[in-house]
């Protein structure tokens, strides 16, 4: 196994060995530099008779697509890295699972949402099972337990937490720092931001091109650069295509392929029978706030308001991976321009809004959004939190309350 530097468990750990012992194929997912062949050599190391191959060697890359079958031919747990580099391996595993249905067969990795490569031959329905990896949370650098969405929706707005002594400068470090583990190491913002450009410009180079075949890079640089402009706003296709020159179809699947190596994720508009005025249009936020807050430049107060934003609702998206409680993140707004940042619904209907604050204070006025999806859903609305920079927990009102930021990490689960 290679040496790994400055290991931080990942809480994807269990849900990879849980997902090998009933499971074929297990395919860890997640975007460039964010541990995932250090994860999956950690977990192969846990069987006696695991084995990796590492498809970013040439010669083992050769191998593969000479003879996929021969390649794939072991009796334990095999990792095989990279895996999107020799689309011909699926066929090959899937002909083998199929022919010996034993689980914990195999373990892939890939820098894209695999499925929705072009290249791959077929997908492996029944075999399989995804595990997506994200950059580090907060709770995964700290320590920290990192169980607010479980705690949320049973405790619901009577959840308190103690008070911290961060402040607005601190959460913005965070943000900023982001959650690459090779970022977060380095110390100073200068080698932060070498990572961040290296890392845009292997992106574009390496896995946009793997998924698709861009002409113009150069367009594909400047609409990165335009989303990072509005993160935390709402996707306008019509206004990217004008700045850009192209044709919106371009933009949409442009768009679609910085989703698909995971360097944004849109935010799905929330709507019911009872909010029949909400907009359908998605939010843009990054995968990493830190990846975020390289690409907007010198930050001003406005863009401080998007680059929180970001933050609360990328570690939300991360803790929903792992979490006991089987929710969805949204954003609401509607034609009269009430919205509130995050609504989590989980499978039983229930929501919980979240409103992000990039002040130290908050006021009544902060909770007009909640308030109104309050008064829409009713029982179903369970909480609504408006996340700040402070350090204290105040109620507002029945089943209304304000938290500090730090509230979605130092939580424990219940």
């Amino acid at each position: 196994m290679r040496k790994a530097v400055d290991y931080r468990p990942r809480r994807a750990f269990d849900l990879v060995s849980e997902a090998l012992l009933d499971t074929r194929v297990v395919v860890i997912n997640g975007a460039r530099q964010v541990g995932k062949s250090t994860l999956a050599e950690r977990v192969v190391h846990e069987h006696a008779d695991g084995i990796s191959r590492f498809l970013d060697h040439p010669l083992t890359r050769s191998a593969a697509e000479e003879d996929p079958i021969r390649f794939i031919d072991h009796d334990g747990l095999m990792l095989i890295d990279e895996v999107q580099r020799v689309p011909d391996l699926w066929l090959a595993i899937k002909y083998l699972v199929d022919r010996e249905p034993r689980p914990g067969r195999f373990l892939l990795t890939g820098s894209a949402r695999l499925l929705s490569l072009s290249s791959l031959p077929d997908s492996l329905p029944g075999r399989s099972e995804t595990i997506e990896l994200w950059p580090l949370s907060q709770g995964e650098i700290d320590d920290e337990p990192d169980g607010f969405i479980d705690a949320v929706f049973t405790y619901g707005a009577a959840l308190q937490t103690g008070p911290r002594d961060l402040r607005r400068k601190d959460y913005l470090e965070r943000a900023i720092r982001g959650g690459f583990p090779e970022a977060v190491k380095r110390e100073t913002s200068r080698r932060r931001q070498r990572f961040f450009q290296s890392y845009v410009d292997d992106l574009i180079s390496r896995d946009v091109k793997q998924v698709a075949d861009i002409q113009k890079a150069g367009d594909m640089r400047r609409l990165i650069s335009l989303l990072a402009a509005q993160t935390g706003g709402l996707l306008n296709v019509n206004r990217l295509a004008s700045e850009l020159g192209v044709s919106r179809p371009t933009v949409q699947r442009y768009v679609e392929i910085l989703e698909t190596v995971y360097l944004i994720r849109l935010i799905p508009a929330w709507s019911a029978n009872t909010t029949t005025r909400a907009v359908a249009t998605p939010k843009v936020t990054f995968v990493d706030a830190g990846l975020a807050a390289y690409l907007m430049g010198p930050l001003t107060d406005l863009s401080v308001g998007g680059l929180m934003e970001n933050f609360v609702l990328a570690e939300i998206a991360r803790q929903l991976s792992w979490s006991d409680t089987d929710a969805r993140i949204h954003h609401y707004r509607d034609r009269d321009q009430n919205e509130v940042d995050g609504v989590i619904e989980d499978n039983a209907g229930r929501v919980v809004g979240i409103e992000v604050k990039a002040a130290e204070t908050v006021r009544s006025a902060d909770f007009k959004g909640l308030r109104l999806l309050q008064e829409r859903l009713g029982p179903r609305f369970l909480a609504g939190f408006v996340l700040y920079c402070g350090s204290q927990s105040l109620s507002f009102g029945d089943g209304l309350a304000c938290l500090p930021v730090s509230a979605l990490w130092t939580t424990p689960s219940p």
